[in-house]
């Protein structure tokens, strides 16, 4: 029974899943979809993503895949929003070439790390609140930034329980953007692929550069001997945002 393949475009708002992947005990995003897409296609359809997030972890550009027996119906966007909660949302559907892969065949992908200097209502799902900006020396933090395009392995910046087959990424950027209102800061960071906690761990390690509980040569040192960093700090994830993900 031939099958054609679909490519889907969505955001989300993690702070209600335990990541994108389906867990056993805990609602996952990649499940919620799959519920949905049964449902409207009337056949079972399992997803694939274009890599995970962890739990609480938001994407505002989501890529991923599933294959189904019949041609879409012309309302299928709409219904199958309809049918997702209001922290789910698919932007667009296209087919594509029986062989494409959301996660293999994606070269570059981008995250954002958000905090925030002001207590907010509105951003406590979405921003890390850092009430002792002021201590934060962000010439220190932008220096540690730096250090980082200048490397390919990245063993300092992997969860220790992570079971990788490599610590090798080819960063493209890392950077921190200053928020015009002085509100607060935003990490920039683009690569072919990321290590588990990669991105956390990285924001946590330029924060205690900018407290001054580590300086940016022991950043170095780490990555010249590919140890772990003596001190260590993931930051949550409810400020980490997948902003892009691009294909050939």
């Amino acid at each position: 029974m031939l099958k054609s393949r679909y490519f889907l475009t969505l955001a989300y708002r993690g702070t209600h899943y335990c990541g994108w992947q389906t867990q056993p005990n805990a609602p996952s995003v990649q499940e919620t979809l799959e519920m949905a897409l049964t449902t409207i296609l009337r056949q079972p359809i399992e997803i694939t993503g274009c890599g995970r997030t962890d739990t609480g972890v938001h994407a505002r550009y989501y890529v991923a895949h599933f294959d189904a027996i019949d041609a879409l119906p012309p309302t299928f966007l709409n219904g199958l929003n309809s049918l997702l909660p209001e922290d789910i949302a698919v932007y667009g559907i296209k087919e594509v070439d029986s062989k494409a892969h959301a996660r293999y065949d994606a070269f570059e992908r981008s995250y954002q790390y958000h905090l925030s200097f002001r207590k907010d209502p509105f951003l406590t799902e979405t921003a890390w609140f850092y009430p002792q900006f002021k201590k934060l020396d962000v010439a220190k933090m932008v220096e540690t930034a730096n250090l980082l395009p200048q490397y390919t392995s990245f063993l300092p910046f992997c969860k220790t329980d992570s079971s990788t087959e490599g610590y090798e990424c080819l960063l493209k950027r890392a950077a921190w953007e200053e928020l015009p209102d002085q509100s607060g800061l935003i990490f920039h960071i683009t690569a072919n692929r990321f290590l588990r906690g990669m991105v956390r761990l990285i924001v946590g390690a330029c924060v205690q550069a900018g407290v001054g509980q580590i300086a940016p040569v022991d950043v170095q040192y780490a990555l010249d001997h590919q140890k772990p960093l003596k001190k260590s700090l993931s930051v949550p994830a409810h400020g980490l945002f997948l902003t892009d993900v691009k294909y050939n």
